[in-house]
């Protein structure tokens, strides 16, 4: 199964997965996409199986710095656009495990999910 874990390299959930993936010996692709960006089409698949609301981070600092009159009145179209202009407020890490895909790090379902 081909696991690829987008993120932001310096982040504390983050470094979780990873120490999680690399004591298990699981290989694994990393996008940073603090770095890359996430394609509007990958952000459209992740909001339509997980709901964009989930996807958006809101108690991190990225979005906190998100203007108030960017950040009102959101909807699924609104915050994807945000969530292009600012992939530091998506919530992390996104995994993508063959044709599971798991939101956050949670050792639980990383062992149910990931093999």
């Amino acid at each position: 199964m081909k696991i690829t874990i987008y993120g932001i390299k310096s982040c504390s959930t983050m470094k979780k997965a990873f120490d999680w993936l690399d004591a298990k010996h699981i290989a694994y692709d990393f996008h940073d996409y603090k770095k890359a960006g996430v394609p509007t089409e990958r952000l459209k698949g992740w909001s339509k199986n997980l709901g964009w609301e989930k996807l958006l981070n809101t108690r991190g600092t990225t979005f906190r710095k998100i203007p108030e009159a960017e950040r009102e009145n959101l909807n699924e179209a609104r915050a994807l656009k945000l969530l292009e202009q600012y992939p530091s407020a998506i919530k992390r890490p996104v995994v993508e495990a063959g044709t599971r895909l798991l939101l956050g790090f949670d050792a639980e379902e990383f062992a149910k999910n990931i093999n």
